[in-house]
């Protein structure tokens, strides 16, 4: 679904960014992007969603290369990222169908969706409002629904559970699982290093934009030990920004 081959991005006059990753997020697979802050997360997953460029390396989603087929490619993938910045002078109901026009989402299809994720996340009373009257947590929920429209195979999500109330994080869980019981699959950075070690079966460390270890949850977690300690392990002199 996702394959990333010795992928190195930098910013200008900075040191920070990611160096030579290779990952392969397979269909099925809930890929859980761990690190401390300034490893390149955010990074890599601006990359995948097509937001940065490259220096070096190939991005391929659904067996297409990102730069040769960039619009083929976001047409199946869904990105959210820590801070959604939406258009607040719209009402959300407004939004919603603005995003399911570009998708080319059916008049039929969208109304069911909205109406089913709008009720999961006790949001669909508030879909007449402004958005500027949201709070984080609505406009969080908000930005999860608008990328669940045109059912996308592939689901990148930057620190998902900012923001989201315990029944409203519930709810995206099984969102995540849905979508991946159904062939997707999901690639998300998090800093809930249990939520990742519960629902995740596949994990990647990064440290001073580094892969430092990668692979199956049972194989990076060893016997008797916890994702949290081996996390504190390998970044424990890594430093944050």
């Amino acid at each position: 679904m996702l394959i990333i081959n010795h992928l190195t991005k930098h910013y200008k006059g900075s040191s920070k960014g990611i160096s030579d990753l290779s990952l392969h997020v397979r269909p099925g697979d809930i890929y859980a992007f761990i690190g401390h802050n300034g490893a390149g997360k955010t990074t890599t997953l601006k990359c995948i969603a097509g937001i940065h460029d490259y220096e070096t390396g190939e991005i391929q989603i659904g067996g297409r290369n990102l730069r040769e087929n960039p619009l083929a490619c976001k047409q199946v993938t869904a990105y959210i990222p820590d801070n959604p910045d939406l258009y607040e002078y719209l009402t959300g109901i407004q939004y919603l169908n603005f995003i399911a026009d570009i998708f080319k989402v059916s008049a039929e299809d969208r109304k069911e969706r909205i109406q089913r994720y709008g009720d999961e996340f006790e949001i669909t009373a508030s879909l007449g409002d402004l958005i500027s009257s949201y709070s984080h947590g609505m406009k969080q929920k908000l930005a999860i629904i608008s990328a669940m429209l045109h059912e996308p195979k592939l689901l990148i999500l930057d620190e998902p559970f900012v923001g989201l109330d315990p029944k409203a994080a519930v709810a995206l869980k099984g969102m995540m699982r849905k979508l991946c019981d159904s062939g997707g699959a999901i690639f998300f950075s998090t800093h809930v290093l249990e939520v990742a070690e519960k629902l995740c079966n596949k994990v990647a460390m990064v440290k001073d934009g580094r892969l430092v270890a990668s692979g199956s949850m049972e194989e990076v977690v060893e016997q008797g030990r916890t994702l949290e300690s081996i996390f504190m392990e390998v970044v424990n002199d890594a430093g944050t920004d």
